[in-house]
């Protein structure tokens, strides 16, 4: 198809937890709508969107991948999301390249852990929310009870708009032809429910529909629309991904009822004013101005950094200059790609509503904003809550020489995933890989060694504590040498004071009179970090303090910055001493799913690892869901302790919740081990 509309562009993302199947059916998608000869198999390694070696070996989606076809006179990309929750900073950054995000779930397991927090992040990015419920031809399924959960989960707005029936191999339109009969319900009734919670969203409607008992589907279009938006229904489609019952069905309703760009809630695109963000109004105009958004970065074996991005406004082609965030030179496209699995397909033009990339342009970043009009160049995309990356491996390189191979490696890891996360932790010299779980770091190391050849040593990190002071204090430091020509003087007088958790350090400057001059208070600034960094007491990045120089003294010839820089780093030191300084250590949210007969061994285990349960809540098929924090510094082994408590079955994530105070006892041994360690 060429020389489609905006109008006519449809993007959605596949989205849910493992195993609902979500490859198979972007295969199907693509089989149906003819783009591909047939659809492919995840277990034989021959699908479109798994198209990387290790997803192949491993047999499910590390990354995600795009897809597009042609259907019904639309144009449809499907960007097909990893379901393992260690892999969710790639499903999270297809957000914004998209107006709905169909979350996909499994008819045998129901609603499950990660279900739930992929709708909670689609409704706070207000994105128009679908659900399709696979496998519903599985044996032993019960679907009736399978919608009533989703309706249970997450409200009576989840609506069917098509219903199984003779057993799961045939689907039943109750929207555009609400004829025939189901396995359950019924499809007029599911009609019903329908149309009305659709004309809600819209009064003259629903007067015309009260005075005439009955609407037309295309006069539902709109409303439809505007209920997806403002998420007063979310249609459920049931669909069996494997034979193709309801691939038809659902793709009609891509097709004929999902929003297209001009209809979707806009991206919440903000400009920086002072201390607020201000919203940064665009129209889907191809005329307009260009505004495009970086989602993904990958590193192409062939064509080399692929920054793939979504136009929001204006056109851009291979003449087209742009912009990169606030870069002050363009770079001139030259080569516009549309992705299909691994093939790039060369194009002539993107247009709003467009998914496109472009290759072997340096300064691309995930994140970026793509423009080619200076007033922009401060627009940024609201940030995205993604899970702070907690679990850590220290690398080196294997063999000697490779360390700048290394180093070039994990720089392509993080830029091709958000939650990857590379730390340089001077005090313990040692590089971290941080991720979100054991399963992410393990498939980091096999990409490094299989694709960039770097063979990596690993072990455990450091935990990453922190240091801070309970009271305010003062401190001072003269520095004062002399060594036979220009000496060196310097004295300083600050105050440090306790800021809230998570508040980070201030530097404020109250020197009055020049007793210090201007010159050289940066220099003292620069002392005070030097500690920031190295810590204090026990060797860890002092955060959430104030300091306040008030007073000194120079020396008109032997004052230099260095003197200043000397005596701002022992006063710190000083003050340090006399505030009550405190070690903190992360503490995590953690969230377990088991079978019930193992919630007495896990809670206990929580427990004994200094762990606070605040929750327990039953989850179909016996299982239980434990809630509940625990500190990081106890999760080491947790993986397999985990696996060996529950027979393999466990699965659990954590996320970052706050920073608090170390137990006196762990806080002398760490304090102990850095002095013996720095008086070595």
């Amino acid at each position: 198809m060429s020389g489609y509309d905006t109008k006519d562009i449809r993007n959605v993302a596949l989205v849910g937890h493992a195993s609902s199947g979500k490859t198979t059916l972007a295969e199907a998608l693509l089989g149906h709508a003819g783009a591909i000869n047939a659809p492919g198999s995840v277990d034989r390694g021959t699908t479109i969107s798994d198209f990387d070696p290790l997803e192949q070996s491993h047999q499910h989606s590390l990354r995600s991948a795009l897809v597009n076809f042609e259907y019904d006179g639309r144009h449809i990309n499907i960007i097909d999301t990893p379901g393992y929750p260690d892999f969710l900073g790639q499903t999270l950054s297809a957000f914004p390249a998209v107006e709905t995000v169909a979350v996909v779930i499994n008819a045998q397991n129901g609603v499950e852990m990660l279900t739930r927090r992929l709708m909670d992040w689609a409704e706070q990015r207000r994105l128009c929310r679908m659900i399709i419920v696979n496998k519903i031809d599985a044996d032993g399924v019960d679907l009736e009870a399978v919608l009533n959960e989703i309706q249970g989960a997450f409200g009576k707005e989840c609506l069917a708009i098509n219903l199984p029936a003779n057993g799961g191999k045939k689907v039943v339109d109750c929207f555009f032809n609400p004829t025939g009969d189901s396995d359950f319900s019924s499809v007029s009734d599911a009609h019903t429910a329908v149309v009305d919670q659709t004309v809600e969203v819209d009064e003259e409607l629903m007067a015309v529909y009260l005075e005439q008992g009955e609407i037309a589907p295309e006069q539902l279009h709109d409303p439809f629309e505007k209920a997806l938006r403002e998420g007063h229904l979310v249609p459920v489609c049931f669909v069996s991904a494997e034979t193709g019952t309801g691939v038809k069905e659902l793709l009609d309703v891509f097709a004929k009822l999902l929003p297209d760009p001009t209809e979707g809630n806009p991206p919440p695109l903000v400009k920086e004013n002072g201390k607020e963000q201000v919203p940064v109004e665009i129209r889907p105009d191809p005329d307009g101005h260009i505004l495009a958004h970086v989602f993904k970065i990958t590193f192409d074996p062939y064509v080399g950094k692929l920054g793939i991005f979504r136009v929001y406004q204006g056109t851009v082609d291979k003449d087209s200059e742009l912009y990169v965030n606030d870069a002050r030179k363009a770079f001139k496209v030259g080569h516009l790609f549309r992705l299909q699995g691994k093939k790039n397909e060369e194009i002539e033009k993107g247009m709003p509503g467009d998914i496109c990339a472009v290759a072997k342009v340096p300064d691309i970043r995930f994140d970026s904003i793509l423009h080619n009009y200076h007033d922009e160049d401060d627009v940024h995309l609201k940030t995205m809550n993604y899970p702070m990356p907690l679990a850590g491996l220290a690398v080196s390189a294997k063999k000697r020489g490779d360390e700048q191979k290394l180093s070039e490696a994990l720089e392509k890891l993080s830029e091709e995933d958000p939650c990857i996360r590379i730390e340089r932790d001077a005090a313990a010299n040692e590089t971290v890989l941080r991720g979100l779980g054991d399963l992410h770091l393990r498939t980091a190391i096999e990409r490094m060694e299989e694709l960039y050849n770097v063979a990596v040593n690993t072990k455990p990190p450091t935990v990453p504590y922190r240091e801070t002071i309970k009271k305010k204090a003062e401190g001072h430091h003269r520095h004062k040498k002399q060594t036979g020509g220009a000496g060196q003087f310097g004295e300083v007088y600050l105050r440090v004071e306790p800021m809230e958790r998570g508040a980070g350090f201030e530097f404020v400057d109250n020197v009055v009179g020049g007793v210090i001059p201007s010159g050289f208070i940066p220099s003292v600034e620069k002392g005070v970090r030097q500690v920031l960094d190295t810590g204090a007491v026990a060797g860890f990045p002092i955060q959430d303090v104030r300091v306040s120089l008030y007073d000194g003294k120079y020396h008109s010839v032997d004052s230099n910055e260095i003197s200043f820089s000397t005596a701002g780093r022992k006063a710190f030191i000083d003050a340090i001493s006399k505030a009550t300084p405190i070690v903190l250590e992360p503490i995590v949210n953690m969230e377990i799913t088991i079978s019930n007969d193992h919630m007495g061994d896990v809670t206990g285990d929580l427990s004994s690892r200094r762990g606070r349960v605040s929750s327990t809540d039953v989850v179909p098929g016996g299982m239980v869901t434990v809630k509940g924090q625990v500190p990081l510094a106890e999760l080491e082994d947790y993986q397999s302790r985990l696996k060996s408590m529950t027979g393999g079955e466990g699965s659990f994530t954590m996320e970052f919740s706050h920073y608090e105070q170390l137990p006196a006892n762990i806080q002398k041994d760490l304090v102990k081990q850095y002095q013996n360690k720095d008086g070595d």
